[in-house]
């Protein structure tokens, strides 16, 4: 017996087809249980989420803390801080992480608003790295967080620079309304993503939350292979586009420089 595994987060698209007679499936469906709003369960809230069986929840759940991946909080469980050491491991996260954090903090002192750096993850795009100022964005997008492709600037811009068949394969599994300002027409979105392309620059506006914008350039890797993308959102009353996309533009370039210098510094050989 097999069952699909999706992400709650708006636009998931699905993340594997997991074989629910082996251990590893179960684990993995137990952990899946645990989303942004619902951080805590209790034994019952596993059985129920994951389609496990209470006693297969309960030895499983067990052997999960003893290995650091789960916590106990009296009669509820969350996710083990093991789980955040390893996910610190991960090379791709890492390696784009340490990149782009100086160049997004420049973004933050030249526009003191929310500076976001993505990359694409299924249908959706995965946030890697999050700074804030005093007046940014704290709700709506949270590190390991995702959000559709369609309707965030990230995302646009991802697509813009990406093969043709993600933006086919997002408009055939359908383009949902976050916000009332959310692009749901295929027809929009691809002149959108033209547009982006030409530019090299996104933007979207109220489409994710209402009275926010954002604003989003692509990073490339070594051989131009687009790595992810990097975002500012504010207030639309604050938003300045033709201000803050010299930052943003410039932040780019200089992650792209950084990320093309690792790859060299790794293989030497590589032009």
């Amino acid at each position: 017996m097999t069952l699909t595994a999706a992400c709650d987060s708006p636009g998931a698209g699905v993340v594997g087809i997991l074989d629910m007679n082996s251990v590893l499936g179960k684990a993995r469906l137990i952990l899946d249980a645990f989303t942004t709003e619902n951080d805590e369960l209790t034994l019952s809230d596993l059985v129920r989420r994951s389609g496990v069986p209470k006693a297969t929840v309960h030895r499983l759940a067990h052997e999960l803390i003893t290995w650091g991946l789960l916590e106990r909080n009296g009669t509820r469980y969350r996710l083990g801080l093991r789980l955040f050491e390893m996910g610190q491991m991960v090379p791709r996260q890492r390696i784009l992480r340490e990149a782009a954090l100086p160049y997004m903090e420049d973004v933050l002192i030249a526009t003191q608003e929310t500076v976001h750096f993505a990359v694409h993850e299924g249908l959706d795009v995965l946030y890697i790295e999050k700074i804030i100022g005093h007046r940014g964005l704290n709700k709506q997008s949270r590190v390991a967080g995702r959000l559709p492709l369609y309707c965030t600037a990230t995302g646009k811009a991802i697509l813009a620079f990406s093969p043709q068949t993600l933006l086919d394969e997002v408009i055939t599994q359908g383009l949902r309304p976050v916000t009332r300002r959310t692009t749901v027409s295929a027809a929009m979105l691809r002149k959108q993503v033209d547009r982006i392309r030409e530019a090299h620059l996104a933007v979207e506006c109220e489409e994710i939350r209402l009275g926010y914008m954002s604003m989003a350039v692509p990073v490339f890797g070594s051989s131009s292979v687009l790595a992810g993308a990097l975002s500012v959102t504010a207030p639309t009353v604050r938003m300045n586009v033709s201000r803050f996309s010299g930052a943003l533009r410039t932040a780019g370039l200089g992650i792209s420089r950084s990320l093309q210098a690792i790859t060299r510094a790794r293989l030497p050989d590589v032009p």
